[in-house]
């Protein structure tokens, strides 16, 4: 991390995480970083074992560790509850300002003269907002982006620059959508007829509740009728396309490149791995965790699960060991079967 004028002595950071320091509580920390960068004026933490060898290693003036921690290293420590959140409070304090906007409209912007602009929006260069559409107070929105007819944006959202949102669809309150998206694309629908494929007609919309993050160049299709539905507090990393009418239930987590096929119902606090795959029309149970790399072609009952097609983790772990032990399997028969003169 790049040092900050900001300086804070370990026993002020310590008071402030409420932790147990071991070491001088008049030394000041400038900035927080990894175990492996950071310098002899910055903070780092420990908290997994696999990350010992860079510990032993590590510059950092201090670290913060487990309650359980009894090691002897070069650095002074912190024993908190949690040192990666504690860490997270700390590394706050050294980052710089957010960048914030004014708000008001950008004499570039083309903003329809029926738009409905809640309280102190922002509306960036080169932003277009078609008729029709609503904007929630306090809501920004990029530069280049666009926002589609009969649109409803809730208030508090983000809209990062390059974000496209068509025509109906509705985002909630507090949501953040990152650079790239796209919202209501029409849904992959085709007919083969004599004269060839004949496009499904998409005639319904995306609706994202609230406090729902998307990340960027991630695709969320309109729905063939009804809707495609994100619900509260979903979190999808970039890179995930999500087909038309599929649900997404509460506080459900999508890591990148995942690909979601039409009509996919998901419950909530789901956990979904980056590179996952899942047929159309299958249903996967509340609290269900999907290991990545995942084909899922049935049904999800919840529990772990990985492989494809998928099974539950303690299978998949079993195959794999099988899958592993083939070779010295066939030199076992080889020998075995030139014994007995086969």
């Amino acid at each position: 991390m790049t040092q900050s004028k900001v300086a804070l002595t370990l026993g002020e950071i310590a008071a402030a995480t409420q932790g147990e320091l071991k070491g001088n509580r008049e030394t000041q920390i400038f900035g927080a970083a990894s175990l492996a960068e950071a310098t002899a004026d910055e903070i780092s933490f420990f908290y997994n074992p696999r990350y010992s060898t860079q510990l032993r290693k590590t510059r950092a003036a201090a670290v913060f560790v487990p309650p359980d921690f009894s090691d002897e290293i070069g650095a002074a420590i912190i024993r908190v509850k949690s040192p990666a959140k504690a860490f997270e409070q700390i590394a706050m304090r050294f980052a710089p300002a957010p960048v914030k906007f004014a708000p008001g409209i950008h004499p570039s912007a083309v903003i329809d003269k029926s738009v409905q602009l809640g309280e102190h929006v922002s509306i960036q260069p080169h932003v277009v907002v078609e008729a029709g559409a609503q904007i929630g107070a306090d809501t920004i929105i990029g530069a280049g982006s666009y926002v589609g007819h009969d649109v409803v944006l809730g208030v508090g959202c983000m809209i990062y620059p390059q974000v496209t949102i068509r025509e109906r669809c509705r985002i909630g309150a507090h949501a953040i959508l990152h650079s790239g998206v796209v919202i209501g694309a029409d849904g992959f629908g085709f007919e083969l007829t004599a004269e060839g494929q004949q496009k499904v007609p998409q005639i319904g919309i995306v609706q994202i509740d609230d406090g729902v993050e998307i990340g960027a160049n991630s695709t969320i299709d309109r729905a063939r009728f009804g809707r495609t539905w994100i619900q509260e507090g979903a979190k999808i990393d970039n890179l995930v396309q999500i087909a038309h009418n599929v649900v997404i239930g509460k506080h459900t987590v999508i890591a990148a490149q995942t690909g979601i096929a039409g009509s996919v119902r998901i419950g909530q606090r789901v956990m979904i791995g980056g590179q996952v795959g899942i047929i159309g029309h299958v249903e996967i149970a509340d609290g269900t965790a999907i290991g990545a790399q995942t084909g899922v072609s049935k049904n999800l009952k919840g529990g772990v699960w990985w492989a494809t097609p998928s099974v539950p983790l303690r299978e998949a772990k079993l195959h794999l060991v099988w899958v592993r032990r083939l070779g010295e399997f066939f030199e076992r028969v080889k020998k075995l079967e030139t014994k007995l003169g086969l």
